[in-house]
């Protein structure tokens, strides 16, 4: 019998695709399940339980104060109803036992401000990059091409070398504080998926194929122990063939979307790692 991955995708407060990711990870072979915010800050749900945390894509709090800052907040400093743990203690618990994290979109935002992305040096606690307004100064809604860095320690793109996702964001301009930084990213390969040609070959930074300007024309990045990952386009919305936008058209797509290879190398890598 196979062993059981628990997957949790956390919702409210501005996330609309949570349904969409506890399909792939079920599609991926995980028991997920969909909790409420409020569960967690009412002590009815526990991240302890589960062994893949999923931060989805939407519209935190509006993006009232930039793009999850205050979903940021509300993480690092919420104490859980009667009891003397909060959030972040139970996220930090998370990542030193191991287990994976993958933040889409708002979910990518809420990691980098919290401090979880890129966790240079394993510090999970100090903001060090961000994601803000497109250079178009618009909402970008466009497929994309990613090149996949193959040197990444990362665990979601193992075997990969490209990948087509969409994109949905009005603030997916990766930056980050300094250009040492940017240098210790790139020089640790944690710069995981690239902005880049049809073809798979090199990064650009000219729009529209690079649709928000972000430097080095950074889609996602992981931290140095690769099991947290947070990448700007949407993998839970290219399942299957049908997915693509060019679908009827191509008909020798194959019958799983690209998207789904994230999800299922990352519960390949909880079964054989965690269980």
């Amino acid at each position: 019998m196979a062993k059981t991955v628990k997957a949790v995708v956390i919702a409210g407060n501005g996330t609309n695709c949570e349904r969409e990711v506890a399909t792939a990870c079920k599609l991926a072979g995980a028991e997920c399940h969909i909790v409420h915010i409020a569960e967690l800050l009412a002590g009815r749900a526990r991240l302890d339980d589960y062994h893949f945390l999923n931060l989805a894509g939407g519209f935190l709090d509006g993006d009232d104060l930039g793009s999850a800052r205050a979903g940021a907040n509300r993480l690092n400093q919420a104490t859980v109803l009667n009891s003397q743990d909060s959030l972040a203690d139970q996220v930090q618990r998370f990542i030193a036992d191991g287990k994976l994290i993958m933040g889409v979109c708002n979910g990518f935002q809420l990691m980098t401000k919290m401090g979880l992305l890129p966790a240079l040096d394993r510090d999970y606690h100090s903001q060090s990059a961000t994601l803000t307004f497109n250079d178009g100064g618009r909402f970008e809604d466009r497929w994309c091409y990613l090149k996949i860095d193959p040197a990444s320690p990362c665990i979601f793109t193992r075997g990969l070398d490209g990948i087509y996702l969409p994109v949905r964001h009005g603030e997916g301009k990766f930056m980050v504080q300094d250009d040492m930084t940017l240098e210790q990213i790139e020089a640790r390969h944690l710069a995981v998926v690239k902005y880049c040609d049809p073809d798979y070959q090199s990064p650009v930074m000219e729009y529209p194929m690079n649709p928000n300007g972000s430097v080095a024309a950074i889609a996602g990045v992981c931290d140095e122990s690769g099991r947290l990952f947070g990448l700007m386009p949407h993998p839970e919305a290219y399942l299957h063939r049908t997915h693509h936008p060019r679908w009827t058209r191509e008909p020798d797509l194959p019958e799983e979307g690209m998207g789904l290879w994230l999800y299922k190398n990352a519960v390949n890598y909880i079964r054989e790692e965690l269980l």
